[in-house]
């Protein structure tokens, strides 16, 4: 079930907002719990049991951390719920991937192929369950209330398939008192709207227009370079739509969900556009690798390595493939050698546009990757964008919509920077871009929130 289907705008969502605000409040997290049961079971029912028993697993091992009477059992609890899940996750997103991999090898060619559908949302939410225990284990949460307190924090339905990955810390008082006021509800809704508008108005629209050039043999350096940033606005509207729906389906049942999106394009640098783009994994990996490896505290080659690996293994996190592998890799050398060059200290306006182009084009050079189906199709697409398959040509249609949809990145402001103005104009334009997206959406192939798939 997709936050832009009918039948969940008309159906599933009034009927949980209405169950929810007339049961009783100390129903109301099981109530959650409850729907979003359903929610994950319309799409995903067979894999229901591993998202629950991963949720008790983690509420387990909590418990048995709080009782702990020395360090050595709570570091054996905390290493138990990150090896566990680290597994779970392993098996069904990885297995596939080092077997098929394994055949390449000689010697290993008759190695079996392990072919694991991979659960939606696993890479999300097992990230976000032992984070319980880790945050348990640096005092920076207390114990859940209850089972179902924690079953809830896990499979909450806004944010379950693809984000924010919330930590408890951030949560654990809202599990037990939020507040609900009309305001909150109301920004509720322009933050969903906007975010619906993000993917089905100008997100698709960016599919519409790239998808065609990506089906090309030699698409040439013209079309190469405006198929890559043209997706480059897709992924970034979709990302964001789906970041805004999230937050705004969460301040409707009085949950404040953490920022997950500021205009990450708009950076100035690698490690600033890290900071925007999916800021909370983006502060997981920080938190739970970079800084356990050691961060930029020992040596400057050793903090090379600790950023490498960090972004290497946040590129297999995002995929199960090598063209993530590589992905991963290159941002990582942009991290190093950013580091190892220093940032430029001019501080006037048109360096700093530079520096935001510059940091926009590399980034969508390295969203090859992420768009080819494999490293051979990725090579062939990087040699068109840097003239080894001549000039080409491309259509007037997919430049002027390019035009459009970068003005709208750099011109505009995020949902974030602009909310809470409740005027009379603004809310009939809300109005209007609903409706809008409503009827684009009607009979349309809208593809899933790209993030989906991780």
């Amino acid at each position: 079930m997709l936050f832009y289907e009918y039948s969940f705008l008309f159906v599933f969502l009034p009927i949980v907002l209405f169950g929810y605000y007339a049961i009783p409040g100390r129903l109301r997290n099981a109530w959650l719990l409850v729907s979003s049961c359903a929610f994950y079971s319309a799409s995903s029912f067979p894999f229901l049991p591993i998202l629950l028993l991963s949720s008790m697993l983690d509420y387990g091992l909590g418990a048995g951390l709080c009782s702990a009477k020395t360090q050595r059992a709570r570091r054996g609890y905390v290493s138990a719920s990150v090896v566990l899940n680290l597994c779970v996750l392993g098996f069904f997103k990885y297995a596939g991937f080092l077997t098929s991999s394994l055949q390449s090898i000689p010697g290993l060619e008759a190695t079996p192929i392990l072919s694991i559908v991979l659960p939606v949302g696993i890479s999300f939410y097992t990230f976000q369950s032992m984070s319980y225990t880790i945050d348990l284990y640096r005092g920076k949460a207390t114990r859940a209330r209850s089972a179902i307190d924690f079953a809830c924090y896990v499979t909450l339905f806004p944010q379950l398939i693809a984000g924010p990955i919330v930590r408890f810390e951030e949560v654990q008082a809202q599990l037990r008192v939020r507040t609900h006021s009309a305001r909150r509800f109301a920004e509720g809704l322009e933050f969903f709207v906007r975010g619906l508008a993000k993917k089905i108005l100008l997100a698709d629209t960016a599919a519409l227009l790239c998808d065609p050039l990506f089906e090309l043999d030699a698409p040439g350096f013209a079309a190469g370079w405006v198929s890559v940033l043209l997706y480059s606005t897709q992924i970034y509207f979709d990302f964001s739509g789906y970041s805004d729906m999230a937050v705004g389906l969460g301040k409707l049942f009085g949950f404040e969900f953490p920022q997950n999106f500021n205009s990450p394009y708009k950076a100035s640098s690698f490690s600033d556009f890290w900071r925007r783009w999916h800021m909370t994994l983006s502060r997981w990996l920080r938190d739970n690798l970079y800084f356990p490896l050691g961060g930029n505290r020992r040596s400057s080659a050793r903090t090379y390595v600790n950023l490498g690996a960090t972004m290497l293994l946040g590129g297999l996190w995002h995929g199960a493939a090598w063209n993530y592998v590589v992905w991963g890799a290159y941002h990582g050398a942009l991290l190093a050698l950013e580091r190892a060059v220093g940032r430029a200290r001019d501080s006037s306006e048109s360096s700093s546009i530079s520096r935001r182009g510059f940091v926009f084009v590399a980034v969508s050079v390295g969203w090859v990757f992420f768009r080819c189906d494999d490293i051979a199709h990725s090579s062939r697409w990087l040699r068109s964008m840097f003239l080894m398959d001549g000039i080409g040509r491309v259509d007037v249609l997919p430049s002027v919509g390019l035009a459009a949809l970068l003005f709208i990145v750099f011109r505009c402001k995020n949902t974030w920077e602009d909310r809470g103005n409740f005027g009379a104009w603004r809310t009939a334009l809300l109005v209007v871009i609903f409706v809008a997206s409503i009827v684009a959406a009607y009979g349309s192939e809208s593809s899933p929130f790209l993030y989906f798939r991780f």
